[in-house]
C-alpha cells in the first residue's frame, strides 16, 4: 500500500484523507504551515510539521488538499523550492471517465465525477463531488471545481480558475486566467481574467488581483 501525506489540514483535507483511503493509500501524516496544528490530528492522522517538512518523508507521495488555487500554488512552489516531491493524483473509484481523459500530477478527483471524452487536465486541479465535464474540454493547472458543477463540451478553463457549487457552463465558453464563477451561476459567455462572475445569466461582480 502506497504511503501518502496530505498537505493542508482544513476541512477539505479531511475529505481527501477519506478519498485517499478509498483509493487504496495509507495516509501516514498531514503537513500544515499553521504551527498551532503541529502535534494534533486530522481524522486520526498526525500533523507532523509544515510543508517544507516533506523532505523528511521522501519515500511517500504527496497531495495538496487546499481549495484555493492561489494558496495551493504557493504551497506547491514552496515544496518545489526544496526538491522534487512525488505528487500523487487521486481519482475516486466511482469516477466515470473515458480512456481519452488525461490528468497531470497532483490532481484530486472526488466521488461521483463524470468526464466524457478528449479532456485534458493540468496539474494540481481539484474536482469536488458529483460534477460533469463534457467532451473536448481543456483545463489548465491549479483549477478548482466545486461540487455539482456542470461543464459542457469544448469549455476552456485557464490556470487558477474557480467554478462554484452548482454552476452551469454553456458549451464553448472560456474562463480566462484566475477568473471565478460564483455558486449557482449560469455562464453563457466568456469571462475575462481575474474577474468574479455570478448570477443567472452570470454578470461581472468584482475584479480580482492578478496572479
Amino acid at each position: 500500500m502506497n504511503k501518502l501525506i496530505v498537505v493542508g489540514g482544513g476541512g477539505f483535507a479531511k475529505e481527501v484523507i477519506w478519498l485517499a483511503r478509498d483509493c487504496g493509500f495509507n495516509v501516514v501524516a498531514v503537513l500544515d504551515d499553521n504551527s498551532e496544528m503541529h502535534g494534533k490530528h486530522v481524522l486520526e492522522v498526525p500533523v507532523v510539521g509544515g510543508a517544507l517538512n516533506w523532505t523528511s518523508y521522501k519515500v511517500c507521495q504527496f497531495v495538496v488538499a487546499i481549495g484555493s488555487p492561489r494558496t495551493r500554488k504557493i504551497v506547491v512552489d514552496k515544496m518545489l523550492s526544496a526538491g522534487q516531491p512525488d505528487f500523487a493524483t487521486l481519482i475516486h473509484p466511482s469516477v466515470i471517465k473515458s480512456q481519452s481523459v488525461t490528468f497531470s500530477e497532483g490532481c484530486i478527483v472526488c466521488a461521483g465525477m463524470i468526464f466524457t471524452v478528449e479532456i485534458n487536465v493540468g496539474a494540481h486541479c481539484i474536482f469536488n463531488l458529483n460534477g460533469t465535464v463534457g467532451h473536448e474540454c481543456n483545463i489548465g493547472s491549479f483549477v478548482t471545481v466545486a461540487p455539482m458543477a456542470a461543464i459542457s463540451g469544448n469549455v476552456t478553463l485557464h490556470d487558477f480558475v474557480e467554478v462554484g457549487t452548482g454552476a452551469s457552463l454553456r458549451q464553448g465558453v472560456t474562463l480566462n486566467r484566475g477568473a471565478m464563477l460564483g455558486m449557482g451561476a449560469v455562464l453563457t459567455k466568456d469571462i475575462p481574467q481575474f474577474v468574479i462572475y455570478a448570477g443567472n445569466p452570470a454578470k461581472p461582480l468584482k475584479e480580482l488581483s492578478p496572479i
